[in-house]
Order: C-alpha cells, then structure tokens, then sequence
C-alpha cells in the first residue's frame, strides 16, 4: 500500500464502552502508533479520573468532599470548567447535579474522544475517525457517517457526510436507556424525542453537551439549537417524524442516482 494510502484500525474497551479508530493517510507509521498510544491512554486516564464506578475516582472523590478541587488533576479542573460554560449556555438543561451527586459524564465522553483524535492529528494521520459509543469526532476525510434510527434497531434514520473536521453525538436512549433527566424535575423527559443528533464543527465537547442538553429540553430543542451558531441539528419523535435544523442539510450524503 503506498504510503499516503495507509490505513491503521484499532478498537478499544474503556469508560464502559467500544471506542473505535479509524486512521487514513499514515505516511510515519510508527510516528502515528505512538500517537494512537497516547490516545488510548488518554481514555483509560479519563476513565480513571472521571469514573462514577470507581468509588477512588477523582470526580467521586471530590464530589463526596474528600478531595479539594485545587488537589485534582488538571484534566478535573478543565472539565468542570467546561462543564459550567455548556450549563451556561444551555440555561441549565445541561447540569453535572443530580440528585446533589456530581456527575460530568454527559461532557467527558465527548471531550476524551475529541482530545484523543487530537493527540492522533499531530502524528501526523492525515484523517481520523474515533466513534466512542456512537459519538463520533472526525478531523479530515472525507467521511461518510451513519445516524441509527432509534425507532428501528439496526437501521439508519439519516447518513452525514463530510470533508472537514466535525464532531457527532446523538443523545437518547435506544442505545442506554434513558440515562438523560429533566434537570428541573429529576426524572425522564416526557413527551420529547426519540433521539437528537447535534453536529458541531467546534468539536465533540461542543456537539456532545448540545445534544445532552436538547434531549433534555424535548419539543424546546429545535429552536434553541437554531439560534445556536455553528450547531446544526436533527431529531427522530417517537411517532418516526423527524425535524432538522435550517443548516442541517448541507451535511446530508447526497444519494447516487
């Protein structure tokens, strides 16, 4: 294979799912697998930090009051940073609160996976795809992207396709059951959405909170992402009928006659 056809593959069990790798336009190969070690360590790191299974976890530690924020790992402190401007953003419908428990998961899968494709991208990979559970950061491409329809397992409600760097994430729960509440009333959403899919050139941080927070929000979301800049949206409704954004379009694949 010529050297700036060169593919690498990798598939990896961390933070409780399947993260998988796809690496195009390799021409320092060595160079490239040592940057897919540091992603993949990246994601057991975040694991380890951010684990709400692990009782010695940093984000338990400090949410039980046993750990002082200034005494965490600096990845600790950029998440929750993060974690505050999205709950800014979204007027509260994305939260790290529930229950008085902390939990930044709904920000930290996004963030691990756009931070290892980065790592990834400075090695010198030409392309990168990284789905982790169904969210997806792309960086290059071009790449061609199926949305499952949570209505029918197995099955695709939409196909994305692009040539830039953008990230993916679909929130629901055909694929986890409801793991999203109503921050205002602790309890599953009623009467929303089969599921959101929120892309965001910004990057998997972005899209991933987004579209936490617009499953939470149920019939507001539509409207709240189109005045969003730079988010773009599409939504399944329990009945099968769908809605996008007014900008969603241009990352629909074309069908070939």
């Amino acid at each position: 294979m010529a050297p700036d056809t060169a593919r690498l593959r990798h598939v990896e069990e961390s933070m409780g799912t399947v993260f998988s790798f796809d690496i195009r336009g390799v021409q320092d190969e060595p160079r490239v697998r040592a940057g897919l070690h540091a992603a993949v360590a990246s994601l057991h790191r975040a694991d380890e930090l951010f684990s709400t299974f692990r009782p010695d976890s940093q984000i338990l530690r400090l949410g039980r009051g046993e750990l002082a924020l200034s005494a965490c790992a600096r990845e600790v402190v950029e998440v929750l940073e993060l974690c505050a401007a999205a709950e800014r953003e979204s007027a509260g419908w994305f939260t790290t609160r529930y229950a008085g428990g902390l939990d930044p998961t709904g920000l930290v899968k996004g963030w691990a996976v756009e931070r290892a494709v980065r790592m990834i991208a400075s090695s010198g990979a030409g392309s990168v795809c990284l789905n982790g559970g169904g969210d997806i950061q792309l960086l290059g491409g071009p790449w061609r992207v199926g949305i499952s329809d949570p209505l029918r397992p197995g099955g695709l409600a939409t196909v994305i396709e692009t040539g830039e760097g953008l990230g993916v994430a679909t929130s629901g729960p055909a694929e986890r059951g409801c793991h999203v509440l109503d921050p205002y009333t602790g309890r599953p959403p009623v009467g929303g959405l089969a599921s959101v899919t929120v892309v965001c050139p910004e990057g998997l941080t972005t899209a991933d909170t987004r579209a936490t927070a617009a499953y939470a929000m149920g019939e507001r979301a539509r409207g709240w992402l189109e005045a969003l800049p730079g988010a773009e949206g599409f939504a399944v409704m329990p009945d099968g009928r769908t809605w996008t954004t007014s900008g969603f379009h241009r990352y629909v694949a074309k069908v070939s006659a």
